[in-house]
């Protein structure tokens, strides 16, 4: 068993695992049991396992194998030959999505490619999607929209636009926070004041009593105490809060916030009633939620930024994933899953564009982004025909740069099989949606956005990084804004409706734009980043940041549980 293999166990559970404890277990003779048990058996406390909690005197080679699958995602070995599993990987299956957190650095090399028919082929040698013996037991995958600008957008940039679209972003995120929290208007506060002496409280048990307001973040300054002060906007009014340094968790929480998220506050007011002193930050998070009961069936792709056009884009690996969703594999257990793929969700960057930044014009391998897309649409021509196709757009796609944006233009969709739901008499599989945009695969509501404010995520809030993109969706999701921060690295188009407010909860938020692979299950919903079909690039060299591509995530829609799947070559 490989090293690798070991850290990304580990990792798999949410701990890191020092190289003396790495060396200790490599050399075993059972070191796939002795991992088990070490996570089975080792004190929650413990972030860093080291050699010394490798406890030997406990550790039984006779432990039933089937109590070990139930504690630990094993690498899975699927022999074309047999039916049997193996301890070699040769692709990863996670028991759930709420036990992975993908590690950027260590996943790709822990999930080797399965065995193809071939290791490379040119795109006229994949098999025709007619020809595609399917063990697909699915009538139909219907596709419903359930939200999208497309066709909506009357923004033209005026003054009362803007004023219109953060008042609709208050009001929706105010309500979520107003269900758990008994808010004044910020008015009625300074209205007190103005009258001098502040606002009159009564006296309770420990102090003052406490009032709550709820408001749209304005600004955030630091004392020369260290203390945190934040100011706080509604349609009424303006009101300064005071986070101390001494309420070390309220102010690690403080730490986090962000311009132009909406939060509650509550505490108590200064005697001159000109501040208030924060004891509670209400966010709009998500509630708690029951574990999702699905009626449906069948298995989800999912993927995003495939670049076609670059010249790091990654033909073989692309090839091998053409032949997967056309069964043509020589193991039977990957044909069976392919055979079960209903859907695959593609959320962005379907091309590499032209003139998306300076000096792209070396990078590229096709010039013109017409001819992108033409080979794009010769690429999923070969994806058989039961499989529904939903595609956003990113950032490198020919739709405007603002968001939110709305899906691709009619003549740039018509060279695709697209569904143009009842427009031209059209009936394809491939259905066009805006970014963001909420799908129903069949009862699995889908929110996709392609992801590009995780850039301003990662500046803006600490532990919050590129190399854990799931990170910055939960984020996302503690806000319930897909782009809380207004005039950052997002241009954001000022529409009568905030789109990036998550209204309803979706069951799975797929983004990409980063191009590394995470998976967390937040609150039972399913957040997936699902990474990149591009190999590293100059820029991403520049800045230290390692791609993990063709690193597929497959979701079974019955339960939610998640299989990585590698197409990419031993050098990737």
């Amino acid at each position: 068993m490989q090293k690798i293999d070991i850290i990304a166990m580990f990792a798999e559970e949410g701990y890191q695992v020092s190289p003396d404890a790495v060396e200790v277990i490599s050399a075993h003779d059972s070191p796939i049991q002795l991992v088990g048990h070490i996570l089975a058996t080792i004190d929650e406390s413990v972030f860093v396992v080291e050699a010394k909690h490798i406890d030997f005197d406990s550790f039984s080679l006779n432990t039933d194998q089937e109590n070990l699958h139930s504690d630990i995602n094993l690498n899975l070995s699927l022999n074309p030959n047999s039916s049997s599993i193996s301890s070699s990987p040769n692709f990863e299956t996670v028991s759930s999505a709420s036990e992975m957190l993908t590690h950027a650095e260590s996943l790709p090399s822990s999930i080797p490619s399965f065995p193809f028919s071939s290791t490379s082929r040119s795109l006229n040698d994949c098999k025709s999607k007619s020809k595609f013996n399917s063990n697909c037991r699915y009538a139909e995958s219907p596709v419903d929209i359930i939200s999208d600008i497309t066709d909506q957008s009357t923004c033209v940039g005026e003054y009362m636009e803007f004023v219109q679209y953060f008042r609709n972003r208050y009001s929706k995120l105010s309500e979520m926070i107003r269900g758990r929290v008994s808010a004044r208007p910020i008015e009625s506060l300074v209205k007190n004041r103005r009258k001098g002496g502040g606002m009159r409280q009564e006296r309770g048990e420990g102090g003052y009593n406490e009032i709550s307001i709820i408001g749209m973040v304005s600004d955030i300054k630091t004392t020369t105490n260290g203390h945190k002060i934040l100011e706080l906007e509604d349609p009424t009014g303006s009101f300064s809060v005071l986070v101390r340094m001494a309420d070390k968790d309220l102010f690690e929480e403080a730490s986090c916030l962000v311009l132009d998220e909406v939060v509650g506050v509550t505490g108590a007011l200064t005697n001159d009633g000109n501040l208030m002193i924060v004891k509670k930050i209400i966010m709009p998070d998500l509630p708690a939620m029951p574990h999702r009961k699905s009626t449906t069936s069948g298995k989800a792709v999912f993927i995003s930024d495939v670049h076609i056009g670059s010249s790091t884009f990654l033909k073989d690996a692309w090839h091998r994933f053409i032949d997967f969703l056309n069964g043509d594999v020589d193991n039977e257990d990957m044909r069976k899953i392919s055979g079960e793929v209903r859907y695959l969700v593609v959320a962005g960057d379907l091309v590499d564009g032209v003139g998306i930044f300076p000096g792209q014009d070396k990078e590229l391998e096709i010039y013109d982004v017409y001819d992108q897309y033409k080979k794009a649409v010769e690429y999923f021509d070969q994806i058989p025909s039961h499989i529904k196709i939903i595609i956003g757009p990113g950032n490198h796609d020919a739709v405007r740069q603002a968001e939110p944006q709305p899906r691709f233009p009619d003549h740039i969709r018509s060279h695709f099989n697209y569904n143009g739901n009842g427009d031209n008499g059209r009936n394809g599989n491939i259905t066009f949606v805006g970014n963001p945009a909420m799908v129903n695969l069949d009862g699995v509501k889908v929110l996709m956005y392609h992801g590009r404010s995780i850039d301003d995520l990662v500046a803006a809030i600490p532990g919050v990084s590129y190399q854990d993109p799931t990170t910055a969706m939960v984020e996302m999701m503690k806000r319930r804004h897909l782009s809380p921060i207004y005039g950052s690295r997002v241009s954001i188009a000022p529409e009568k409706q905030d789109h990036f407010v998550i209204n309803q909860i979706p069951d799975i938020l797929h983004c990409g734009h980063v191009h590394t692979v995470g998976i967390k299950n937040y609150k039972n919903v399913l957040l997936i980043n699902s990474g990149t079909w591009q190999a590293q690039t100059d820029f991403q060299k520049r800045v230290n940041l390692m791609p993990t591509p063709a690193l597929i995530p497959v979701v079974d829609l019955s339960n939610m549980k998640t299989t990585m799947l590698s197409f990419s070559d031993d050098d990737n």
